[in-house]
């Protein structure tokens, strides 16, 4: 059983920036053993992946929409994962999730796809004003 927690979502002009955290309590395996990542869903659209982090923390992936704005990072030691949000834009007004997929092996490689994830957080909302 995996709990996930985000944190760190609010309203921030745009231009802004913000830092989400990301919390997962496991009881089976170890955190590194979970492939991290962050989607996002805004009114009237469909979930979007944004950065995905494999379980070592090497290896990384964004979305072409954040990339070179956003930051997916992880600290194995506190169970935590981080999405460094910079230079914000409106359209990046949505809830972000946390998600986590248990990988048993091969932990280097990210997974984009949401139907990966079997744990998900409640989600945090990010409102960017114009």
């Amino acid at each position: 059983q995996v709990q996930v927690v985000e944190s760190g979502g609010g309203l921030v002009p745009a231009g802004g920036s913000l830092r989400l955290s990301c919390v997962c309590a496991v009881s089976e395996y170890f955190f590194s053993n979970y492939a991290m990542a962050w989607f996002r869903q805004a009114p009237a659209k469909e979930r979007e992946f944004v950065a995905g982090i494999a379980g070592t923390g090497i290896t990384t992936y964004q979305a072409n929409s954040v990339k070179g704005r956003f930051t997916i990072s992880r600290d194995n030691a506190k169970n935590t994962v981080y999405l460094e949000m910079n230079s914000l834009k409106p359209e990046d007004t949505a809830v972000y999730y946390c998600a986590a997929k248990l990988v048993r092996y091969c932990t280097g490689s990210v997974y984009s796809g949401g139907t990966n994830y079997g744990y998900w957080g409640q989600g945090t909302q990010v409102t960017v004003s114009s």
